[in-house]
């Protein structure tokens, strides 16, 4: 038994110097498959400061990601601080590359046009999380984004908290959303405060007096659209409809307010 627990032993500590330098060997070329995942998906140039695979551990992380695309779909300009991939401990990553928890802070992104999710289909498979946290994010939509007629539209997220997620564009976490702290500051001076939490948004601002509105929301389910250009259309369907609700709240809260006078 002793011999054996030594052999094991031996097997075991042989087995962590390996995964020590095949993190090493391979993080370079997992930092290259990432940035030609994320580029290929979204059809732009795609740059990593800094990375490191920690085999032993189970992790995945990178600063300083890079995103541009410039073309006569739009421009699309996205920085990242921080990526942390959780993984398997124990090599088990070389198994199985999906993370456990995907958090990603300091993130800036500015996109002129939605027809930048409509490139072509890419051939390697989106990065899969189990779960996507999200703090410090920045998300600006230029007048030509959604609706000219809307102009520039800016989410400031505090912090944010996804499902399982298939990381089809930047905003696939949106679809799986269990979490939100955030604020939406619309076209002239409008600021709205937003929550969200167990299927039910939140919404706080002078447009509503005092009381917050609160809203059911159905997402829908991320399994339906069949690339990223459905997803997007998704989403941008599920905002028009919140907006459209919204507004006939505060027509229904005015009208209210004036009978009781």
């Amino acid at each position: 038994m002793k011999r054996a627990a030594k052999i094991a032993a031996g097997v075991f500590a042989g087995w962590i110097v390996v995964l020590f330098f095949l993190g090493f060997a391979l993080g370079s070329r997992q930092e290259r498959k990432t940035t030609e995942r994320i580029g290929e998906s979204l059809q732009a140039l795609v740059t990593i400061e800094t990375s490191d695979l920690a085999l032993i551990r189970g992790r995945w992380s990178f600063e300083k990601l890079a995103v541009r695309h410039d073309s006569l779909l739009g421009k699309l300009a996205l920085d990242v601080g921080g990526v942390r991939c959780e993984l398997g401990p124990l090599g088990w990553a070389l198994v199985d590359r999906n993370c456990s928890e995907l958090v990603v802070t300091g993130v800036r992104m500015e996109v002129s046009s939605t027809a930048l999710f409509k490139v072509k289909r890419p051939k390697k498979k989106p990065i899969r999380a189990d779960r996507v946290v999200i703090d410090d994010a920045v998300l600006v939509f230029l007048p030509s984004a959604i609706t000219p007629s809307m102009g520039r539209i800016e989410i400031a997220i505090e912090h944010a908290e996804s499902g399982e997620t298939l990381l089809r564009t930047p905003l696939s976490w949106l679809l799986t959303l269990d979490v939100l702290r955030a604020k939406l500051a619309l076209p002239a001076g409008v600021m709205l405060h937003l929550g969200y939490h167990r299927g039910v948004l939140t919404v706080a601002g002078s447009l509503f007096g005092s009381a917050p509105v609160e809203l059911p929301v159905q997402l829908p389910l991320a399994s339906v659209a069949k690339d990223g250009a459905e997803e997007i259309q998704q989403l941008i369907q599920v905002g028009k409809d919140i907006a459209e609700r919204l507004v006939a709240k505060r027509a229904q809260d005015w009208l209210e307010s004036k009978l009781k006078r």
